[in-house]
């Protein structure tokens, strides 16, 4: 017991001191949905140890799916409009997130859970993305591990070493990319069954080095909004308002998405990109290379950081390096392009960057994984 306290008190350190940076007196929101106490209660006397003030709200995914099921878009409304007035409150936000079941919303009715697509997540993330210092994290619940194929210890092992890595080392490491990324225009994405090109000229670059998820290791950008053709086929699974979609293949022209499939149910996955006008617009693309995480988690914070990866977003974008789309969608999916899953090419303004996940230029090796560790 007394080395998870250990890493708990290092997971917690990096929270507070690396990414919401905490001062005296700062308001901190620690939600904690499925947490163990012994996690929680880390996070609180780090928060305290640094002169914050701590306001904690624990949550249980059995009893939100309890509500979702029953709302009306006139509910949503009601919480999302409390839950923002507490925000507002707020210098800063920890988001813990554990999961006893990562299918326990996949029963809950697509109409309601527009309700909180609409309501409760846009009006609430979108003030906290844009408004406070923020960090989301996931925990090493028995579920998820399964999910990684992973004995429970095995899987604490493993997360406590991609959660508490030297971020700082990897914040140099992803400055030539993100300057790349803020002097490219045109980008060439290509894979087994995948051929996209899209514009990211005047979009921006973001570094993301533990300031905002945990675990992280991405830089990202956005498409210029109506730039994407082509098609991608996504070779990783994903989990999207509590419904697994496997082999999701969209084509886009324009950048809109004027065909979707996939091998699950292809009902849902149009019905989410139906939701809003931007929903069927790209709000995010990233460049994932997070050394420890290797394969698919069933996870997006673990998933969009995958070693060689990258990941297309329709729906929202983010206003640091964004395109102006409105959604109530953010959609991660991801892309793998190590050999293992059929390799693939990033090309900026025909320039070689990556190469079945290795990154080809000199001055971005260090990005590399055996660089990282």
């Amino acid at each position: 017991m007394r080395g998870m306290d250990n890493r708990l008190q290092r997971l917690a350190d990096v929270l507070v001191s690396h990414s919401t940076k905490l001062q005296m007196g700062e308001r901190v929101l620690i939600e904690a949905f499925d947490i163990p106490e012994a996690a929680v209660l880390a996070v609180v006397e780090r928060v305290v140890a640094a002169g914050a003030i701590p306001f904690v709200e624990t949550k249980n995914t059995r009893i939100l799916r309890k509500l979702y099921q029953n709302a009306s878009s006139e509910m949503m409304e009601r919480w999302a409009s409390w839950e923002l007035s507490r925000m507002q409150q707020m210098d800063a936000y920890i988001g813990m997130r554990g999961s006893l079941n990562a299918l326990e919303l996949s029963d809950v009715p697509a109409n309601r859970m527009e309700f909180y697509q609409q309501h409760l997540w846009r009006g609430v993330h979108d003030y906290r993305v844009n408004h406070t210092r923020w960090v989301v994290l996931r925990y090493p619940t028995p579920a998820f591990a399964q999910a990684a194929g992973m004995s429970t210890e095995a899987f604490e092992d493993f997360y406590f070493n991609v959660c508490t890595l030297d971020y700082s080392k990897m914040l140099e490491a992803e400055k030539p990319l993100a300057k790349r990324m803020r002097e490219a225009d045109r980008v060439r994405l290509t894979g087994r069954g995948t051929d996209l090109t899209f514009s990211i000229r005047g979009i921006g670059a973001v570094t993301c080095s533990g300031d905002r998820n945990i675990p992280d290791g991405e830089v990202y950008s956005c498409p210029v909004l109506d730039s994407v053709n082509g098609i991608i086929q996504f070779n990783t699974p994903t989990l999207y308002q509590g419904v697994r979609f496997e082999d999701i293949r969209l084509e886009f022209k324009d950048g809109k998405i004027i065909d979707a499939t996939c091998s699950t149910d292809n009902k849902r996955l149009n019905e989410i990109l139906d939701s809003d006008a931007g929903s069927r617009f790209v709000g995010e693309f990233a460049i994932g290379f997070n050394p420890y995480v290797t394969r698919p988690m069933l996870d997006i914070l673990f998933d969009e950081k995958i070693a060689g990866s990258f990941h297309f977003t329709p729906g929202q974008a983010y206003e640091a390096a964004g395109n102006g789309n409105k959604s109530a969608v953010h959609w991660d999916m991801v892309f793998i392009q190590t050999p293992e899953y059929g390799g693939g090419e990033i090309y900026f303004d025909d320039e070689l960057i990556r190469k079945d996940g290795v990154f080809v230029p000199a001055d971005l090796h260090a990005l590399n994984p055996e660089n990282l560790m």
